[in-house]
């Protein structure tokens, strides 16, 4: 992890570094902030959308895993785009925009259905579901509770 964000930090120097030799240090700072502007606007936006779209599927019954995803990635793309960088911009921008945040969902929510099935089965290990009923694949042999005493007739 300190590997990928060590090149990150040198990737957002290397982009400002060429941008600022293009356009200066004026122009880069008003590229810099114009970006932040455009792209709080952006998530704001696309946000109150996604809001709208979960209240909606929330009120009907219906599973809302893509509404409440798609909100998770705004909120992302709105912390990207509001740290100073053109790296970080175009990321915000890849998931605050709806057809490449569609892939970044889809790509998230397979992610954590193998986080999750994963996690899930090194906690408890491999089980087997028939007919909605969980079987264990090696049952365990019950055990009967023995009670010591004598037998008195009477």
């Amino acid at each position: 992890m300190a590997v990928a964000f060590l090149l990150y930090v040198i990737a957002e120097f290397a982009a400002i570094w060429a941008v600022g030799s293009l356009v200066g240090v004026l122009g880069t700072i008003a590229l810099l902030l114009a970006g932040a502007f455009v792209g709080s606007w952006l998530a704001r936006r696309e946000g109150g959308k996604a809001m709208r779209a979960f209240v909606s599927k929330a009120q009907s019954g219906a599973p809302a895993e893509k509404e409440l995803t798609d909100g998770m990635l705004i909120a992302l793309g709105g912390v990207l785009i509001m740290v100073p960088g053109f790296v970080s911009d175009l990321l915000g921008l890849f998931v605050l925009l709806p057809p490449t945040r569609a892939l970044a969902r889809r790509f998230w929510l397979r992610r954590a259905e193998k986080r999750a099935i994963k996690f899930a089965n090194a906690r408890r290990g491999p089980v087997m579901v028939v007919d909605s009923e969980v079987v264990a694949e090696d049952p365990r042999p019950t055990q009967h509770q023995v009670i010591e005493g004598r037998i008195v007739e009477g």
